[in-house]
């Protein structure tokens, strides 16, 4: 069987980020498991620090495979085409830098200052199974950054850069250059980017409909008939929410 096309030579639609923006995780785990993803959601990447934006953006792959002492002395940081460098000097503007570290948090794949130089060039955030350094550096930034958990050691005690641009498995999910990172309060989505158009086309009616239903909730109306909405009467009062919501 041939290697599919690479995901980001997939057009998609000049809007579909921007609409993107507006759906939450947990819209989009809900759309693709009705296509048939069910492992989508990076497992062990939580945010630091709260109140960020919602972090849109297709991902740009960085690949660490365990580290030796032979291959990752304190001087391999000297080396100019050291992978983990490059990648912070090479992912786009918009992009996000996801960095697979095989779910071991025990070391740091990233640490405050490269995170400040990928927001300097204006990257759209960073996605790591492994662990950051200077995390409270780190979860200053505005630009969203998610992460196994704090880790002070350095990369090179666990990791061992090898490989950027190539399709990795960052939380036990497959990610695939070009395919959508979508990060909120509840974690990192992967949208595999030949959907993106057509989740972000269908995540926002749910997410209005999602917002009438937990008014009608709060109102003292019961789950069962309205979400999903069964009963007769709840597209009649949705349309007229509708109307009242456009005044």
């Amino acid at each position: 069987m041939a290697n599919p096309a690479p995901a980001g030579a997939t057009p998609i639609d000049p809007t579909t980020l921007a609409r993107l923006r507006g759906a939450s995780t947990a819209t989009v785990a809900t759309l693709l498991y009705k296509r048939g993803y069910l492992n989508a959601y990076i497992q062990g990447a939580m945010p630091l620090g709260p109140g960020k934006p919602t972090m849109v953006g297709p991902a740009f792959t960085l690949r660490y495979i365990p580290a030796r002492p032979d291959t990752d002395p304190i001087e391999a940081f000297r080396e100019r085409d050291h992978p983990q460098r490059v990648a912070v000097e090479e992912c786009p503007e918009g992009a996000v830098l996801v960095m697979d570290c095989r779910g071991d948090a025990s070391a740091a794949s990233a640490g405050s200052i490269l995170l400040t130089r990928l927001e300097i060039r204006g990257c759209a955030g960073v996605v790591t199974d492994g662990g950051v350094r200077d995390a409270e550096g780190a979860a200053a930034l505005s630009m969203p950054v998610y992460a196994g958990k704090p880790s002070a050691p350095t990369n090179l005690t666990k990791h061992h850069a090898v490989d950027i641009g190539l399709p990795i498995a960052c939380g036990e999910v497959a990610v695939y250059p070009g395919d959508i990172l979508l990060g909120d309060g509840d974690g990192v989505m992967v949208i595999p980017r030949h959907l993106a158009d057509e989740i972000a086309a269908e995540a926002e009616p749910m997410e209005e409909f999602e917002s009438f239903v937990l008014e009608q909730v709060r109102a003292g109306h019961p789950i069962i008939g309205l979400y999903p909405p069964t009963d007769p009467d709840v597209q009649e009062r949705y349309k007229a929410w509708q109307a009242e919501q456009a005044r």
